[in-house]
């Protein structure tokens, strides 16, 4: 997947490839689904980067950084913020909470209560939270990285639909090679690499760079060829939950980022987008979203089983 991308997010890329090392697929997938202005489910084994991928992209960007550590008796107002009465002026004030920032990571997404996860569902799709009857806009840009380990189940509560489906992507960044993890050893030896990376981009190149991705040019035969794969995998019957229109709309977007990112232009430097942006991104960005059923979890069907059935099915558009 990996290729040749602009300056600015070659820029990007490198500065996280000097922390996160070996990964740049995964860290081009993060990078596209900020271009995009969407959020990232990071799923993996602890130990693997998560939430040091997700500090090093504040600080490539300059932005501001929070950290929401979940945990079962986290509440939503500790998540969004609160009023405050102040006795001396008689007036309540109110606090903003950790989810007021650019890079917000919510650590071990999973640990939380449903009760305090759907105070994300409003801040992930519009960007802004609703406290006592007012609607409070986020800093810009906002992106929320989430992580969650796929394999401890004691003590969480899966992800419900409509969260998996506000992520624009599902990431792994997986172990590193044995080449890769020697030199993040020596990396270590004094410090960490994360304190020796500055800012290569601030936030108003990525507010620039998010409204290029949206000037991207997706013919009428990709967006077809997109919405036909939408399609083949909806009456998949092997499925109890397919994908909704937000699936569509996120992978348009996600594609008209890979096309900006790849700096695929025609003659008269529009940016146009192309069937295989569609196939290079559609296992990352629909399989998180699919439910299957229980004879289809039953019988070894996976969710990236049922996309790739649906990619080999749907002809390509020249």
């Amino acid at each position: 997947m990996t290729a040749t991308a602009t300056a600015p997010i070659a820029r990007l890329e490198s500065n996280l490839s000097k922390v996160i090392r070996g990964k740049e697929d995964s860290i081009r997938l993060v990078v596209l689904s900020l271009l995009a202005g969407g959020h990232v489910l990071l799923e993996d084994m602890p130990g693997t980067g998560k939430t040091t991928l997700a500090k090093s992209i504040a600080r490539s960007i300059a932005g501001e950084f929070r950290r929401i550590q979940f945990t079962p008796d986290l509440l939503p107002a500790d998540i969004t913020g609160s009023s405050f009465y102040r006795p001396t002026e008689g007036v309540f004030e109110f606090r903003e909470g950790p989810i007021f920032g650019n890079v917000v990571l919510a650590d071990e997404i999973n640990r939380t209560s449903p009760r305090t996860q759907s105070a994300l569902l409003e801040v992930m799709s519009e960007a802004q939270v609703t406290v006592e009857g007012h609607r409070r806009e986020l800093p810009k840009p906002f992106f929320v990285i989430a992580t969650q380990n796929p394999s401890e189940y004691h003590g969480t509560y899966p992800l419900p639909e409509a969260q998996l489906d506000r992520f624009a992507c599902r990431v792994q960044l997986g172990y590193p090679s044995h080449e890769d993890e020697r030199e993040m050893l020596y990396d270590q030896n004094f410090t960490h690499p994360l304190d020796r990376i500055d800012s290569v981009l601030d936030t108003n190149d990525i507010l620039a760079m998010q409204a290029k991705v949206r000037e991207v040019k997706v013919d009428t035969a990709v967006a077809e060829y997109l919405l036909r794969l939408i399609d083949a995998i909806r009456v998949d019957p092997r499925l109890r939950l397919s994908l909704s229109p937000r699936a569509s709309l996120t992978l348009y977007r996600m594609t008209q980022a890979r096309a900006f990112a790849l700096q695929r232009t025609d003659g008269s430097g529009t940016g146009y987008a192309l069937p295989e942006d569609v196939r290079a991104l559609a296992q990352y960005v629909l399989c998180h979203r699919l439910q299957l059923d229980t004879k289809a979890k039953y019988a070894g069907v996976t969710n990236a089983d049922v996309v790739e059935d649906a990619l080999d099915a749907v002809p390509v558009p020249r």
